[in-house]
């Protein structure tokens, strides 16, 4: 009787196990990187330039210069919203953007269309002072790109959109703006989908490798889109978690009659 009793919990304890065993292995990032990896890394290790603007990027661009009444011609009105979110009456004053067309141009005041995609934001500021130096004193042009993002999806703690602030954005930081990746993530199984010249390219990324280092897709671009794949705990526990449980419960509850059955035999 106390065999099959132990053989009873033997069974429910390894059903249980089988939906929440993660081992600490598989939740090590770049476990292969060791201080004399650097050297390797390095030889392949290309640090990518600042994201180049394109088509469907919106743009705030803010002509400044010493004599502000000759530069006004060539900035945007600003305009302003009511915070929402307060009680009080406010208004927050915006720069309008531009939207860069399906031919990578735009149009500003003065000056008329601009060809823009393909170049950083230096680029374009240095290209817009150097149109701007025929008629300012010493134009000073910033240029931002303010809908620059990547989707993050998956098995994170907070899925969405994470902004492109520095000029340039890594899987790495991507993920850390998402909260990392739960226990339930595939580390070794993140899903990369990008637009180039109006095609998608798709990338699985092992971020248990050092290679994931030299990969063209360790620097994001603007609307890539990021999955992290759930593992087969996970996805015991979010689809089957009641069938499994109704299952095991079942089971036991069989082999329990069945124990019953055999010891009232024997008396």
């Amino acid at each position: 009787m106390k065999k099959s009793i132990r053989f009873v919990v033997f069974l429910t304890l390894v059903a249980l196990s089988a939906t929440s065993c993660i081992t600490k292995k598989s939740l090590t990032y770049l476990r292969e990187v060791q201080p004399a990896s650097a050297d390797s890394i390095n030889k392949h290790f290309v640090p990518s330039a600042e994201i180049t603007i394109k088509p469907a990027d919106e743009l705030t661009i803010f002509v400044n210069a010493l004599d502000m009444e000759a530069v006004a011609p060539y900035n945007l009105p600003t305009v302003s919203f009511n915070d929402p979110t307060s009680v009080q009456v406010k208004t927050t004053p915006m720069l309008l953007t531009y939207r860069v067309d399906e031919n990578g141009d735009i149009v500003m005041p003065v000056l008329g269309k601009l060809h823009v995609a393909g170049l950083v934001r230096k680029q374009a500021e240095q290209m817009i002072e150097g149109l701007l130096t025929k008629q300012v004193v010493n134009p000073m042009v910033q240029v931002n790109l303010v809908n620059a993002r990547v989707s993050v999806l998956g098995e994170v703690a907070k899925p969405g959109y994470v902004g492109i602030s520095k000029g340039r954005l890594t899987i790495m930081e991507a993920l850390a703006s998402a909260g990392d990746l739960t226990p339930y993530g595939r580390r070794d199984n993140v899903l990369i989908s990008r637009e180039v010249n109006g095609k998608m390219e798709f990338a699985r990324l092992d971020l248990t490798k050092a290679d994931v280092l030299t990969s063209p897709y360790y620097y994001l671009q603007q609307n890539d889109v990021i999955y992290v794949s759930p593992n087969s705990v996970r996805a015991i526990n979010s689809t089957n978690v009641s069938l499994w449980l109704s299952m095991v419960s079942t089971v036991a509850s069989a082999a329990t009659v069945i124990v019953t059955v055999v010891n009232a035999a024997r008396k």
